[in-house]
């Protein structure tokens, strides 16, 4: 009966078809087209990895990123589609949803990737060079006096980015306006300049469209990067003058600008993106190009399809930092190493490494369960930060009231449990509190003694099971240690300052990939809610400081 009923419903007769039935499933083919149509509609289907990334770029820096492009379909034959405009006007589009799941924002100033962040339209931001706004002019159009007073005479044309479209036109604005201006209503150079060229000149979206009118004669002078003036197009006909000359007598100081490339928040391929960054950013792929046209230097890492890097962490962090780093390697597509242990065993195996090589092993980053084990290898690390905090207490079974204070460690029978010195940070944490208070001598004179247990773990993750299998009546353990354990035992509070235990992170000098872990850092920049549950105090505030 059921299999009757089916056909039925589909006819109503012999080879035909029910009329309602058959505009039901046609809306349906109609409606699954239109949203094939739709803005993203296409890239949510399987073929999601076919599709050519998308990438905003600043105008003026189209010449070194097409080449590179090419190298990178080249060399992966993986298609790329970027978009042209200029750097305020492609966030502002962005802002508004203007464009099909970009993936990558290419900025002509770090400001507008760092917007995009802020606003959580961008997750990461890697840089590619560096540039410098500058006066050009056209060589047969040479101006008899290179100042300012001349270049504003009347009639004299100028052709300006736009600050509100265009990277360069915000950095000649922020240049300009701390430069005071006497003559005539004017309060600074930027007010002069604007007000000049709003009655003589064009305000211009892009710097290309700035050097164009320059170099067909449309304008006597325009205001455009360093680079663009290095450029094929242009550096055989224009001529540039540094700001800091014409405002020398002023004493104005010129910024460099930071060109940034941003993996956008709207990628549906974040890996594939970061992928392209890397190359991008990597200093022996897309860096000697940007170099090569004109651009200041950055640091970059060393070209890497899969990157990997050896990360030495302290036993103290590992669960709130395994969770960031699962995370990291997953969207970054690299591969992280890492290696939990004893802080001492940590550093004493870097001492082993020959040259402090991370080919054969040496650690690109380090985190310390205290600053006392960064100390003792800074000489292989450059910047650090601390990250978060954990207390020093004395832990003892539920009830007991065996122990009540430090000096109770050194009592006949006392069983005691402590981190070994020269092997683990609460060791050395735990000796230093005990040489304070004037018991440390006394205790190790105990640990010899028949009948007396006082043991010294490598880690202090080692520690806290002591008590919580009766082995021992007291141990001194990192606080968060103790978590989830509440209910087993009891923590005695330590009246003293030594008993701050702060975790640095830190770049091995001689990392072939430190913006890597830059970004590896701002994930965990992100984690308070993980670290705060863990039981670590949280030292970074909300403002994303950096290495």
């Amino acid at each position: 009966m059921t299999r009757i009923r089916s056909h039925a419903a589909w006819s109503t007769r012999r080879g035909g078809l029910n009329p309602l039935l058959l505009i039901v499933f046609a809306g349906a083919v109609l409606a699954v087209a239109l949203i094939a149509l739709l803005p993203g509609g296409s890239r949510r289907s399987g073929d999601d990895a076919d599709r050519p990334l998308v990438m905003l770029v600043a105008a003026g820096v189209r010449g070194p990123v097409e080449q590179i492009l090419a190298a990178y379909e080249e060399e992966y034959g993986i298609r790329v589609e970027p978009q042209y405009g200029g750097s305020n006007m492609l966030l502002n589009q962005l802002k508004v949803n203007k464009f099909e799941q970009p993936d990558l924002y290419l900025a002509a100033d770090s400001f507008y990737i760092d917007e995009a962040i802020e606003q959580g339209l961008a997750a990461e931001s890697l840089p590619l060079g560096v540039l410098q706004p500058v006066v050009v002019f056209r060589n047969d159009r040479e101006p008899s006096e290179p100042s300012w007073e001349a270049m504003f005479a009347e009639g004299v044309r100028w052709s300006v980015a736009s600050p509100d479209q265009a990277a360069v036109g915000k950095s000649a604005r922020t240049t300009l306006q701390p430069v005071a201006w006497t003559g005539g209503d004017a309060e600074n150079l930027w007010a002069r300049l604007e007000q000049h060229t709003t009655e003589y000149g064009v305000f211009k979206p892009t710097v290309n469209e700035v050097a164009n009118d320059v170099k067909i004669g449309a304008a006597d002078f325009g205001i455009v990067w360093n680079f663009t003036v290095s450029s094929p197009e242009y550096r055989d006909e224009l001529t540039a003058i540094p700001l800091g000359e014409l405002a020398e007598t002023r004493k104005t100081t010129i910024p460099e600008e930071e060109v940034t490339v941003g993996v956008l928040t709207s990628s549906t391929r974040p890996t594939a993106a970061l992928k392209l960054a890397r190359y991008l950013a990597a200093r022996d792929r897309g860096l000697p190009v940007f170099e090569a046209a004109g651009m200041g230097p950055v640091e970059g890492d060393l070209w890497a399809e899969t990157p990997e890097i050896t990360f030495y962490c302290g036993a103290v962090n590992r669960n709130a930092v395994e969770p960031v780093i699962d995370a990291f390697q997953k969207r970054e597509g690299v591969v992280v190493n890492t290696v939990f242990d004893g802080c001492g065993i940590l550093t004493g195996r870097m001492a082993a490494i020959e040259d402090q090589s991370q080919a054969a092993g040496f650690p690109d980053v380090y985190m310390a369960c205290d600053r006392y084990y960064l100390e003792n290898v800074n000489e292989w690390f450059q910047e650090d930060i601390d990250v978060s905090e954990t207390e020093i207490v004395m832990v003892v079974p539920k009830g007991s009231d065996r122990v009540g204070g430090l000096k109770d460690l050194a009592l006949p029978g006392v069983r005691v449990s402590i981190g070994e010195p020269d092997q683990c940070t609460i060791g050395a944490l735990t000796r230093r509190l005990l040489r304070q208070v004037g018991i440390y001598d006394a205790l190790m004179e105990k640990q010899g003694e028949a009948g007396e247990v006082v043991v010294e773990k490598s880690s202090s993750a080692l520690i806290v099971p002591d008590v919580l299998t009766g082995h021992v009546d007291v141990a001194i353990a990192y606080r968060n240690d103790v978590l989830g354990h509440d209910d087993e035992v009891d923590v005695i509070r330590i009246d003293s300052p030594l008993t701050r235990a702060v975790q640095p992170l830190s770049i091995a000098r001689h990392s072939d990939h430190k913006q890597l872990i830059r970004r590896l850092y701002r994930q965990v920049h992100t984690a308070r809610e993980r670290f705060e549950t863990v039981g670590f105090e949280f030292l970074l505030d909300d403002r994303a400081d950096s290495f």
